[in-house]
């Protein structure tokens, strides 16, 4: 993993510097400090997948390469095969599967996200834009602004993810949730 998160860093180095665009910039544009932008440039951490999302936007690029390295080209349908969406690792709770990095100008990003049980409490993210989530597995606690809220298999929920959210599996057993960022 940490050899794909170097690949990850390497391409959006390449990208930042062929803008002309500063460390301080980039970190100013994605409300993080500097010092955290660059240790996601040098592959030294995970990168979320919502900075990895506006890291994107802000080069106009589609998620897909940042992932893979390869240009999107798909632009009438792509399909993603069980198990083989691009892997990204947001924190050690969370882990996301690209349902479409292969389509090019989404206008989404999809993910099958799994949440491991923890004993502490999640992180709390916020990123811009607006989110679906469906239970597909599980039981999913998800804190969002000053609620807290149960969904099980089959539900959803729907949100502004400018709101400071996080998820937590419950009842000891990991979670699984098809996510939609816009």
């Amino acid at each position: 993993m940490k050899e794909k998160m170097k690949e990850i860093g390497s391409r959006i180095f390449e990208l930042r510097d062929l803008s002309e665009i500063s460390v301080e910039e980039m970190a100013e544009y994605l409300n993080i400090d500097a010092e955290t932008y660059k240790e996601y440039e040098d592959g030294v951490s995970d990168i979320p997948a919502s900075i990895l999302y506006e890291i994107a936007h802000k080069f106009d690029v589609d998620m897909g390469l940042l992932l893979t390295g390869e240009e999107t080209r798909m632009h009438i349908f792509t399909i993603t095969r069980k198990g083989k969406g691009a892997v990204v690792e947001r924190r050690k709770q969370y882990q996301y599967e690209n349902l479409a990095e292969k389509f090019i100008h989404k206008k989404a990003e999809p993910f099958i996200v799994t949440v491991e049980p923890k004993k502490e409490k999640p992180s709390r993210n916020s990123h811009p834009g607006q989110e679906f989530d469906y239970v597909l597995e599980g039981t999913l606690k998800i804190y969002i602004h000053n609620n807290k809220i149960i969904l099980n298999e089959g539900d959803s929920i729907f949100y502004d993810s400018s709101y400071e959210h996080a998820m937590e599996a419950l009842n000891d057993k990991p979670a699984k949730f098809l996510a939609i960022v816009m």
